[in-house]
């Protein structure tokens, strides 16, 4: 069985990790062609500097992509009609038993319509996920948009928590639903040991456990809208007051503060290695989950950093109005704040949770399970 892994953007690198390797597991115990699986690895360049793409195969042992495609950044319309385009080319020359997409980015959406308009299957890992306000206006959020096409047109749909296969039951799609896990938490329980015995991050930025929030910011309704990105930040300052704000910049973000009209949005840039809200570069995934590990909270719009602080048991304060991660809502982990600042600050300083007594995102297996389903399936595909 001949099988497309396509990635684009750093959190697919993350949950494609764990599932590569299972292939190869897989690949190298096989008996015989029917179960033998041949992975060829497409990235789409979403992601394309070495601090968001390079450096992340390098650290999590996956193989060098057999196909990039170097489409890079640009406008929504312009950067997924690039991208499926030269999927498309990709997918006629290897033409593939299955196309196995990721998350929820553009990269996901261009994949899985190349491969429909193909006649090709589409394997959806993280399939489901819809966010806490499921109403018509949610469409309006990108990342909304891409995973409810991408179910729609999918032939195995992965979900990693009962929540998200309900969510496909609501919508119609029972058929080829698996439950089956969360592949980044797989990814985080193989990575946090080496991470914490090698990272040098807190070393180098001079910190201490539990002395620094952390912050990521990197969503379109949160970036290109200067109100929003401005609330942000004042709730930063606010924050920092207590406690350092370490902030690892993502290249659009840092791109709007520089190009920013307001002194306000532009003066962190030209902060000082010791001031109380730091700027620093995106940092590799070993040395985010040494940060995330050892913070104090953690304040961020990413649904993985979300995810990752629950696992990690740091309270988490989510920069959005909802999530598609309720679980770690419900469990007491994750607060949601939008971006007014006070919320900011009264949520960073809340207490510590109590532990929670069930595990909603799998074994940490899950990429084992995605694997056999992939191959049980292959007859019928």
């Amino acid at each position: 069985m001949k099988l497309v892994t396509v990635v684009g953007a750093r959190p697919q690198f993350i949950k494609a990790a764990p599932v590569s390797r299972a292939i190869r597991a897989r690949e190298h115990h096989a008996r015989n062609n029917l179960t033998r699986i041949t992975e060829v690895l497409l990235h789409t360049g979403q992601h394309y500097d070495d601090n968001m793409s390079e450096v992340f195969f390098r650290q999590l042992d996956i193989p060098k992509p057999d196909y990039h495609l170097g489409v890079g950044s640009g406008p929504h319309g312009a950067q997924t009609g690039e991208m499926l385009s030269k999927i498309e080319e990709v997918l006629v020359k290897e033409r593939p038993d299955l196309v196995l997409v990721y998350g929820d980015t553009n990269s996901t959406l261009a994949a899985a319509l190349a491969a429909a308009k193909l006649n090709i299957p589409v394997g959806h890992v993280e399939a489901g996920l819809r966010g806490t306000k499921q109403r018509i206006p949610q469409r309006w959020i990108p990342e909304e948009i891409n995973r409810a096409v991408t179910d729609h047109v999918s032939s195995l749909l992965f979900c990693p928590t009962e929540t998200a296969v309900k969510n496909l039951v609501q919508e119609g799609i029972v058929k080829g639903v698996h439950l089956v896990g969360d592949v980044m938490y797989d990814a985080l329980l193989y990575n946090v040991k080496v991470a914490n015995t090698t990272s040098k991050i807190l070393v180098r930025l001079n910190l201490a456990s539990q002395e620094y929030y952390l912050a990521t910011v990197h969503r379109a309704e949160n970036t290109d809208d200067l109100d929003r990105l401005s609330s942000i930040l004042e709730g930063f300052r606010k924050i920092s007051e207590a406690y350092p704000v370490i902030w690892p910049v993502h290249p659009r973000t840092r791109k709007v503060l520089e190009s920013s009209p307001s002194t306000f949005l532009r003066s962190p840039l030209s902060s000082g290695k010791d001031a109380r809200l730091q700027l620093i570069e995106p940092v590799p995934y070993l040395d985010m989950l040494a940060l995330e590990s050892h913070a104090r909270c953690i304040l961020t719009d990413s649904g993985g950093v979300q995810k990752e602080a629950y696992w990690l048991r740091v309270p988490c304060v989510t920069l959005r109005e909802e999530t598609e991660w309720v679980e770690t809502l419900e469990l007491g982990w994750n607060k949601l704040v939008g971006t007014n600042p006070q919320a900011m600050c009264e949520a960073a300083h809340r207490p510590v949770p109590p532990e929670p007594s069930v595990e909603p995102f799998g074994n940490g297996r899950t990429a084992e399970s995605v694997v056999a389903v992939i191959t049980c399936a292959s007859m019928s595909l």
